[in-house]
Formats: structure tokens, sequence, C-alpha cells
């Protein structure tokens, strides 16, 4: 895996970077919140292990701006501060798991195996589209467009999953009639493009791009 350690005391930062890296990941340190947050936002780790206490920004304002920003990284905070109240605290602002000081290796490893399944289970049903302007659940049958649930009729939410499943490919009408209306379906092609306008008005007329003799692309 590759982690984020977010973590100002040099004297824990090494010996677990060390350990982590034995173990056969690859660890980045962020000496302060403020480092940890543009780290994070990268987009280049599996998972983060956050401190609560650091200069700059603390680890429970980090999550909270990572969550509120959409991202889906994994964040287990691993700190002294153990009392109940911060415990809860750390896990409704997003965090995943919370591990007191001190702990065992095996055990933080153990952590970091089961919230980074976790997570690609969770990422495995979401599907961004419009360079990452859409996001669509396709097990909860929900879509986001820039951070706002947006309603949609079953054959809409219906056409709008075909094209996201593949997105990047283009479809043609008659292969969009048999994904979405049925094989059986004898009305006009037509209807695609009715409902393509129906995505648009919705979302936005980019967020689904025609060509002409090629069909139509979630990009």
């Amino acid at each position: 895996m590759r982690l984020l350690l977010v973590e100002d005391d040099g004297r824990i930062a090494q010996p677990t970077a060390r350990a982590l890296r034995d173990a056969g990941h690859q660890v980045q340190i962020a000496p302060d919140g403020v480092q940890g947050l543009t780290l994070a936002r990268s987009g280049d780790f599996d998972a983060a292990l956050l401190d609560v206490w650091l200069p700059g920004l603390d680890g429970f304002e980090v999550a909270r701006t990572l969550r509120a920003e959409g991202s889906e990284l994994p964040l287990i905070f691993v700190t002294a501060r153990s009392a109940l109240p911060d415990r809860v605290e750390g896990l409704d602002l997003g965090g995943d798991a919370y591990l007191s000081k001190p702990y065992e290796l095996p055990e933080l490893l153990a952590l970091l195996r089961a919230v980074v399944r976790r997570g690609e289970r969770v990422r495995s049903a979401r599907v961004p589209f419009a360079d990452g302007a859409g996001l669509l659940d396709a097990g909860r049958r929900e879509v986001w467009w820039h951070g706002e649930t947006v309603g949609f009729t079953a054959r809409e939410y219906g056409l709008l999953e075909a094209l996201a499943l593949a997105r990047g490919r283009w479809f043609t009408r008659q292969e969009l009639l048999s994904r979405v209306w049925g094989p059986d379906f004898s009305g006009e092609e037509r209807v695609v493009d009715v409902y393509v306008s129906y995505l648009r008005r919705k979302l936005s007329p980019e967020a689904l791009l025609s060509s002409r003799g090629l069909g139509y692309q979630l990009p």
C-alpha cells in the first residue's frame, strides 16, 4: 500500500514508517497538518494515518476538510487522544478507524488491510464521470453532480448508468435502446435523444457527448 503518515513527532514517525516499509508498504511522512492535507489531496495514497495533535491543522480539521471536498481516502486516526469523546468525534468527522497509542504493529497492519478493503468495495460501486463533476453510485442507484444529489426517473437513471459503466465508449441509439429499454422495444430510436436531453437538463449540456455516426458517450 501507498501510505501517508501525518505525524509531527519524529521519534514516532520514523520508527513507524520504517516498520511499515519493512512490511512491504510505501510510506511518505508529513510533519504537520497543512502538508498532510496537501499530500492527501494528491490522490496518490491508499490510506492516511493521522495524528490528532498536529501543528498548522490538527488531524480532525484535516479529516473534516477532506470529507467536505468529497475525498474518500481511508483515514485512520493514530493518536494518544483515546478518550471516548475524541474517538466519537474522529469517526463522526469521516475517519474510518481510530487506533490509540501505544499500539502493536500487527494491529495497525490488520486495521489498514481492513479499512482499505472496505474502501475498495465502496469505490467499486461508485463511478465518477464528466472529469469528476459527477458520481454515480450503482449500489444505491444514486447520482451526485458537483456534490449535490440529483433525482432521476428509473429510465433516466438506467440510461446514465449504461453510459457511466462503460465511460469513454460510444453507444449508438440502438445499443442504448437494447440495454435500457430492452431488446424487444419497438418504439422510435429518437426516444434516446429525448432522454439524453433530460439528462443534460438535469446535469449540464456538456455532461454527455454526442457525435454524428458514433452516438453518445459519457466523458
